[in-house]
């Protein structure tokens, strides 16, 4: 069936071929390998990799891609697609899927994107942070449709001093690893202040809800219109739902505030920025949030003028409070013990295909030795630094996490355990190979979480116009 949707595509691509100026339909074929000496690649060969990545410590990887980006000049109306095939080898199991898949169009400010992409939501850095607290760039993409403003655009008669981008989404988890055709509904909206000035401050509220699906020992979950409103709103659940949603929320919901200041300063960029997470109600304005000792806190620095340091990035990740130890004392219920990433009724939790969806850091289920769906690492304590930059033509990233785990409140961890994950990055795209671009990894582990391990991970890859 894949083969058959792969050439579907393909005769889709090439018939809506238009050669007009700007335009191109490009492709990407890119091999990579990865062997290491744990039990598990390293943390950073494999984490944050839109789940492209095997966990098993050999693997190896093939990427074949069309794609058709926007136009390169302003247009009323412009079009998009891609499809990236993936097959994969591992110790375990050998896998061919479509990583990527989806048809795009924009109008005016307006976006449309309908299939799986590949996404990067959130405030935080994008190419150096460890992930955004609700959403990084750890799972495997979820095929959705999302409609809105992607990309920050001025309010008509402010001058351009206020901006805004939103959007919203409706999914379906594929894996079904415990809820069969789980339900993904997802919005947010951001609002920037600043304009031309050299100092921008930016808010943002990310709201997302799993619903619907086949429930075990539940059953099927109706998808009506009001069943959509009442998780559009976070309301309680109807009487054809659980007994828990019709006392909470129907659905399982997960709420981020992030606040940002962006400085423009000479030659140097500079960007702080704080991400707060919450599961429980009452939502408070982020300075006010019950769990304020929580969130994902960062400073990156990006400059102009010398090559040989692009970028640095310091994050600080604490998710150990969870609005506090007690949940329930003498018959009043504080809201404390929030289980980050876990659900009673939606068993699987904020995973996709057995990854985090948020900071990786939160360990996921892939991990669990005994095969278990849940999450059983939401309590940690991270500090994360990461510097980009180039040096004779080699593009290069470093990153160093040194995280503290604690399990969760109701199966705590008999003793802290700590773990180092570092990596080195080095790129280079060889002119005299007709642009072939070489990568090479090395990745290690050290702690009591992950193990000790090891890794190496090797690429190649091409790319290029895929009509000339």
């Amino acid at each position: 069936m894949s083969k058959i949707k792969f050439v579907l595509f393909l005769s889709l691509v090439i018939s809506f071929r238009i050669y007009a100026q700007n335009d191109s339909v490009q492709y990407d074929v890119e091999l990579m390998g990865t062997t290491s000496t744990g039990n598990y690649a390293p943390f950073w060969i494999q984490s944050n990799q839109w789940g492209k990545v095997s966990a098993q410590p050999n693997s190896t990887n093939l990427l074949l891609c069309i794609n058709k980006s926007y136009g390169n000049k302003s247009r009323l109306f412009d079009y998009g697609y891609k499809a990236k095939l993936l097959l994969q080898a591992d110790q375990i199991d050998t896998k061919v899927y479509f990583h990527e898949l989806y048809l795009k169009a924009r109008f005016s400010a307006f976006d449309l994107t309908i299939g799986a992409k590949e996404e990067f939501l959130g405030n935080q850095d994008s190419t150096l942070s460890g992930g955004g607290f609700l959403i990084s760039q750890n799972a495997r993409p979820i095929p959705k449709i999302t409609v809105g403003i992607l990309s920050f655009t001025p309010i008509p008669f402010t001058m351009g001093y206020l901006e805004i981008k939103g959007a919203l989404s409706q999914g379906v988890f594929l894996d079904n690893i415990y809820v069969q055709n789980e339900l993904l509904h997802h919005k947010y909206g951001y609002l920037r202040i600043g304009g031309k000035l050299p100092i921008h401050i930016q808010y943002g509220l990310d709201h997302t809800a799993l619903w619907g699906g086949d429930i075990p020992g539940i059953g099927q979950q109706t998808i009506s219109l009001e069943d959509f409103k009442n998780v559009f709103f976070a309301k309680n659940g109807g009487s054809n739902t659980d007994i828990t949603e019709q006392m909470n929320a129907q659905g399982d919901h997960r709420i981020s505030q992030s606040v940002k200041l962006e400085a423009q300063i000479s030659d140097f960029n500079m960007n702080a920025y704080w991400q707060n997470f919450s599961e429980d109600g009452p939502i408070k304005f982020i300075a006010a949030a019950v769990n304020i000792h929580d969130g994902l806190w960062g400073l990156s620095i990006k400059n102009k003028k010398l090559p040989f340091w692009k970028a640095f990035v310091y994050e600080y990740l604490n998710t150990s409070d969870q609005s506090g130890t007690i949940f329930q004392k003498d018959g009043i219920i504080y809201g404390g013990r929030d289980n980050y990433f876990m659900n009673g009724i939606y068993r699987s939790g904020w995973n996709n295909f057995s990854r985090t969806i948020g900071t990786p850091f939160i360990s996921s289920p892939i991990y669990n030795k005994n095969k278990e769906i849940v999450t059983t690492n939401n309590r940690v304590e991270v500090h994360h630094f990461g510097i980009g930059g180039e040096i004779f033509g080699y593009q290069y990233l470093s990153m160093y996490s040194l995280s503290k785990n604690y399990g969760t409140y109701d199966a705590a961890f008999q003793k802290k355990r700590p773990n180092i994950s570092m990596l080195l990055e080095i790129n280079k795209k060889i002119q005299n190979w007709n642009n072939i671009e070489c990568g090479l990894i090395l990745a290690n582990d050290q702690g009591d979480l992950y193990g000790n391990s090891l890794g190496f991970r090797f690429s190649i890859r091409k790319t290029g116009n895929l009509f000339k």
